[in-house]
């Protein structure tokens, strides 16, 4: 068998991993220890983001013609990715995390929603709340004022209702 047959099979696994995904961020992991590699894997998987090591010939080859060619510029060296099909920054938000503890972790770059960032982008994109968290935030918001304007009601009530006990007694 001819090594390119070999190779097709997990060009076509890293093709059908990014061809819906919303991200996928460039890491360079050399010098992590297993455990801390083991820490990082876990909740990248919790939250959803496959994280695999592929050769970076692979990578190429399965980022050519797609949204994420310009990552091709990057694969040199150890390097693996971070992918998410829903979550479009929970790959940076959990690196970047981890590459403030570990510090031989390295962000390179990635593709967010078709839009190419170099490392500061990526560590910008980090900073941004989960979907989950920005609406919480937005429904916090929006519910405030009407819970307020509730209480002033419930206090004129009250206020009212006691006149109103004074006046009978």
């Amino acid at each position: 068998m001819a090594k390119v047959e070999l190779k097709q099979p997990i060009v076509e696994e890293i093709s059908n991993c990014i061809k819906d995904a919303q991200s996928v961020v460039l890491v360079n992991y050399s010098g992590l220890t297993v455990e801390q590699d083991t820490i990082l894997r876990k909740e990248l998987r919790e939250a959803g983001v496959q994280y695999k090591v592929y050769k970076n010939t692979m990578m190429r080859r399965a980022f050519e013609g797609t949204a994420f060619e310009s990552l091709s510029d990057h694969l040199h060296g150890t390097n693996a990715i971070a992918i998410s099909e829903t979550d479009a920054t929970a790959p940076a938000r959990i690196l970047a995390k981890y590459a403030k503890q570990f510090p031989a972790l390295n962000l390179i770059a990635g593709v967010v929603e078709g839009n190419y960032n170099d490392q500061a982008g990526i560590q910008a994109l980090s900073t941004i709340p989960s979907r989950e968290e920005l609406l919480g935030k937005l429904l916090g918001s929006m519910q405030s004022p009407i819970a307020n304007f509730a209480r002033v009601l419930n206090q004129i009530a009250e206020q009212n209702g006691g006149a109103d006990a004074a006046a009978a007694e």
